[in-house]
């Protein structure tokens, strides 16, 4: 067993309990955010705030999520809040993961969609184009650092991206890209908007919420 692991997997777990007592709690057909942790770190409400718009967006992302995850999840995550809007940025994980292929993370996201129009067929749906990543300038230290890109870069984003933009035509779903803004002149993800190359902060969260204005 490893430690670290098990205690992520207990992290999520937590998470989800805390989601099903929330969401007793939501007002329904809102708005809703979901995906992996680069939505459950995306600070909407602060951002909201600051830019004084009154909108009600709830959270239900969680780190370390893979589409896999998510579809063993939806309860939680999107049937339980019953969103009239709905905002999917969820497979960065499975690009990461030693076995991925592109076939099977659009297999489990139609999967996603499909269920979402079988219990919810009046949301609007919008899928989020994956975030560039940083591949150079804050590696960690250690094996993590050196292998961290190998399958989570660039080419392999734009790769998954443009199958998600497909995916989302299928459905009749929106697709957007917000990364405008986000990226240096090597087509990477700016140096002080990240954390580690991948997760970001709030000043990378406020230029992707000025590219999702028009769909808010």
């Amino acid at each position: 067993m490893d430690p670290v692991q098990d205690f992520m997997k207990m992290e999520q777990r937590i998470k989800k309990e805390k989601f099903v007592f929330l969401n007793q709690l939501a007002k329904k057909g809102e708005t809703l955010f979901v995906g992996s942790s680069l939505m459950e770190q995306f600070p909407i409400n602060e951002l909201l705030m600051d830019q004084g718009m009154d909108l009600t967006v709830y959270n239900r992302g969680i780190g370390g999520f893979t589409t896999t995850d998510m579809l063993e999840s939806m309860e939680e995550m999107v049937f339980g809040l019953a969103p009239s809007r709905i905002f999917i940025n969820i497979g960065t994980n499975d690009i990461s993961a030693p076995d991925y292929t592109l076939e099977k993370l659009m297999d489990n996201y139609r999967e996603i969609l499909n269920r979402i129009r079988q219990r919810l067929p009046q949301a609007e749906v919008t899928l989020m184009a994956y975030y560039p990543v940083n591949e150079t300038d804050k590696l960690p230290e250690g094996e993590w650092g050196k292998h961290m890109f190998d399958g989570r870069n660039n080419a392999n984003i734009q790769i998954a991206n443009e199958a998600v933009e497909k995916l989302a035509a299928e459905f009749g779903f929106r697709f957007i890209n917000v990364n405008q803004g986000l990226t240096d002149e090597r087509g990477m993800l700016r140096a002080e908007y990240t954390v580690e190359g991948v997760h970001m902060y709030a000043n990378a969260y406020r230029v992707i919420l000025e590219n999702l204005k028009p769909y808010l």
